[in-house]
């Protein structure tokens, strides 16, 4: 009999998190590029359609399904941008608001119905992640370093501008 690692997991998700109160300012720099902008105008659409408390803007986000023992074999992998709205203490998830894409998988073709099933999941499996990233005290420390900054610092760098 052959069992699978106990530390490889059968989803893999990963996600930088912006708690919205953390924003001091919603403008964007003049010399942004185009994706830093899109990406800025996404934020100040959770922002108006959320608020601010209690609301996490998640980014550079991914979820691979593993449906094989490979890490390249028998896979899908989705990206997933948007807001995450906690309970009135941040103890736990209560509502996804993420767009999801399928941007590759190693399965021989993922049908149309089984990807859309799949991305679905992914909003609910997002929902367990963040529980999680809640009780292991990374909420707490995102927000204490999220104090007082601004969207652009939020934003800029390789990984908010998109490279």
């Amino acid at each position: 009999m052959s069992t699978a690692s106990a530390d490889q997991s059968l989803v893999d998700i990963a996600f930088d998190c912006l708690p919205l109160r953390s924003l001091a300012r919603l403008d964007v720099p003049l010399d942004a590029s185009e994706a830093l902008r899109e990406r800025a105008a996404r934020l100040q659409a959770a922002y108006e359609a959320y608020g601010a408390e209690r609301t996490y803007y998640l980014y550079n986000a991914r979820c691979v399904y593993h449906f094989a023992n490979s890490e390249v074999e028998g896979s899908c992998r989705f990206e997933f941008e948007g807001v995450v709205c906690t309970d009135a203490g941040d103890r736990k998830c209560i509502e996804t608001h993420v767009d999801v894409r399928l941007v590759s998988e190693t399965c021989g073709g993922t049908p149309a119905a089984v990807a859309e099933w799949l991305m679905h999941q992914v909003q609910r499996a997002v929902a367990i992640e963040f529980d999680r990233f809640i009780a292991a005290g990374q909420l707490a420390a995102s927000a204490a370093a999220g104090d007082a900054i601004t969207a652009a610092d939020a934003l800029a760098g390789p990984g908010g501008m998109g490279v």
